[in-house]
């Protein structure tokens, strides 16, 4: 990230995509007004250099590699809740506005785009309802399970009964927003900004595309490794 001050606002968001919420949540135009220098932006913006240099970092920083079915469950819960429920809370309103100004501004010309804007604003209530009910429900218990294991308590059967119940709930769901993204896929052409695509339908598409793979991941953790190791734990409090 050396030497951004003096590199074009609109260039460093070309190099890499999350530069752009990082230049939203200042208040940086990155399209319209991307020919300046960062350095210019920030005296226009009244934004610290060094503040915005070092969120920069942060957002275009790639994470280690983890071997995550060596976590236990709380641990793994606590990953998936910082991780990727922070994540779908925190991209939610710069992908919402981002694709309601490509609707405005677009829309008449590529029509695709309000199925696309809807389809993505389900996705964004659906997965908001998902994460609070794992949240709220299922993961305290499944925390619950690994702690009375490790004190050796009886731990009283939920509500739900067993906890197949809401695994099943929550494993339909991720079926659910599967699917969605996978038509949202198709509907951008596999995220291929058009022609005449301005920087923040590149950054947009950039965006729904990473926020997809991060889809995948938070559900194969969940699917694959910690409804499982749940499940199994479940059986043994209760045989």
């Amino acid at each position: 990230m050396e030497n951004l001050s003096k590199r074009k606002v609109g260039g460093i968001v070309a190099e890499n995509f999350r530069a752009a919420k990082v230049f939203s949540e200042y208040g940086i135009d990155f399209c319209c007004k991307g020919g300046i220098t960062l350095e210019k932006a920030c005296e226009v913006n009244n934004v610290s250099m060094g503040n915005i240099l070092q969120d920069l970092k942060n957002a275009v920083k790639t994470p280690e590699e983890v071997h995550f079915t060596d976590f236990g469950l709380t641990d793994l819960i606590n990953h998936i809740t910082t991780t990727h429920h922070r994540y779908v809370e925190n991209s939610i309103p710069a992908l919402k506005t981002y694709l309601q100004k490509l609707v405005l501004v677009h829309g008449g010309k590529h029509p695709e785009l309000i199925e696309i804007k809807d389809e993505f604003f389900k996705a964004a209530d659906a997965l908001t309802s998902h994460m609070k009910k794992e949240e709220l429900i299922l993961f305290p218990y499944v925390k619950a399970m690994e702690e009375a294991q490790s004190s050796h308590f009886n731990l009283s059967k939920p509500h739900f009964g067993t906890i197949e119940n809401p695994i099943h709930m929550m494993e339909d769901e991720h079926d659910t927003e599967g699917e969605r993204f996978r038509l949202i896929s198709e509907l951008t052409g596999g995220y291929m900004t058009p022609a005449d695509g301005c920087q923040t339908y590149k950054v947009a598409f950039a965006m729904l595309q990473e926020f997809e793979e991060d889809l995948h991941k938070h559900i194969h953790l969940e699917n694959n490794i910690l409804f499982p190791k749940a499940t199994e734990l479940f059986h043994k409090l209760n045989p």
